[in-house]
């Protein structure tokens, strides 16, 4: 379920950063001795090095006949919709499912594992996620007080706010019509980091 891009070690990632930074600031990109001296070596294959690495996994693209002929590729952010969530069912699958493309705005790790799935019902309308909408899901097992998450409990699946009360662990509705969940039994699949409209 991870994204379609494949991850970059810290340093990989470092020197990306500099390169989209410094055609941000200057407005073409860097020579291979600016990009070894940021990388604080003075051997220009290290340089060479890194830019092949992110060109093949597809952050860069290149043209090897031209002078600072490097630039940044934009990322097509894609998950795997994985069914419908709905309040007190099971996650319903959707057959033949194709992945969706996230925007850019949505900023994905692609060092973390992502899903998407389509809402049923409206007990989270006031956080502005509505009948039909697309939430985009970090997978984890474990989440924070106050996190949106999908939460599996003896009754089923459900998209709510974690929270705390006299010491249970509750799941909160964002709608006055729905009562607060107190789960006997609750196992976190994943938390809410987005949202995509759309028809799907």
């Amino acid at each position: 379920m991870a994204l379609t891009v494949k991850p970059l070690t810290n340093k990989q990632k470092d020197a990306l950063d500099f390169i989209n930074s410094f055609m941000q600031e200057r407005g073409y990109s860097p020579s291979l001795r600016e990009l070894a001296k940021f990388l604080d070596t003075e051997n220009l294959s290290t340089a060479q090095y890194y830019i092949e690495e992110l060109e093949k996994k597809g952050y860069l693209k290149r043209d090897p006949h031209k002078n600072r002929g490097i630039a940044p590729i934009t990322q097509k952010q894609t998950v795997p919709l994985l069914g419908f969530i709905a309040a007190g069912e099971p996650i319903e699958p959707i057959e033949n499912a194709e992945p969706i493309q996230v925007s850019s705005n949505i900023k994905l790790n692609p060092n973390h594992s992502y899903y998407a799935l389509k809402v049923k019902g409206d007990s989270m309308m006031d956080m502005g996620i509505l009948d039909n909408d697309i939430v985009l899901i970090k997978h984890q097992m474990t989440a924070d007080i106050g996190d949106t998450v999908v939460g599996i409990t003896e009754n089923g699946a459900t998209l709510k706010v974690l929270g705390e009360k006299s010491g249970r662990t509750i799941l909160q509705p964002r709608n006055p019509k729905y009562e607060t969940i107190i789960p006997e039994q609750l196992e976190i699949r994943g938390k809410f980091v987005g949202l995509v409209r759309g028809n799907f």
